[in-house]
């Protein structure tokens, strides 16, 4: 079990880093987007914020399968597994994020549905204006939490 957790905190750390980079770019679209006539520029921003969120998303499953041993199921199981990395595991893990991280994080687990779900040219630019301006903020509690769950898998392998 010890290298299937370095494993999830060497991928935790990396999937942080490459996170880092959708932010950026998903506010360097939105720039172009408010510079030009393109509505192209918006989809591109779109896309990002609907990455930035698959990509935690990918995290949190990895956390529930190897240090949970289980995922939420049914119709709401995204939004159960946000509440899941929000909640503490009793003599198994401390909560993988905030309640606070959790709410902010559940905006943009919203949006990405919206992304998946509704054609590009009806997107709201006033939401995804709040969600690029919020994103290096929301970014940032959650990588800070996620790294110090990293540092914590690490010590559990360790033992």
């Amino acid at each position: 079990m010890s290298e299937r957790l370095l494993r999830l905190a060497a991928r935790i750390r990396s999937e942080c880093e490459d996170l880092n980079r959708v932010v950026e770019r998903a506010q360097e679209g939105w720039r172009r987007a408010k510079s030009s006539t393109d509505d192209l520029y918006l989809d591109s921003v779109a896309l990002n914020l609907h990455s930035f969120y698959a990509g935690l998303e990918r995290m949190f499953e990895l956390i529930a399968t190897i240090v949970d041993r289980g995922m939420p199921t049914g119709a709401h199981w995204h939004q159960l597994l946000l509440e899941q990395m929000a909640s503490e595991v009793y003599g198994i893990r401390p909560a993988v994020i905030s309640t606070a991280t959790g709410q902010l994080l559940d905006e943009y687990r919203g949006f990405r549905h919206i992304v998946r779900n509704v054609y590009t040219f009806r997107f709201d630019p006033a939401k995804i204006e709040k969600l690029v301006e919020d994103a290096p903020a929301a970014f940032g509690q959650a990588r800070a939490e996620l790294l110090a769950f990293a540092s914590f898998v690490e010590q559990q392998a360790d033992v």
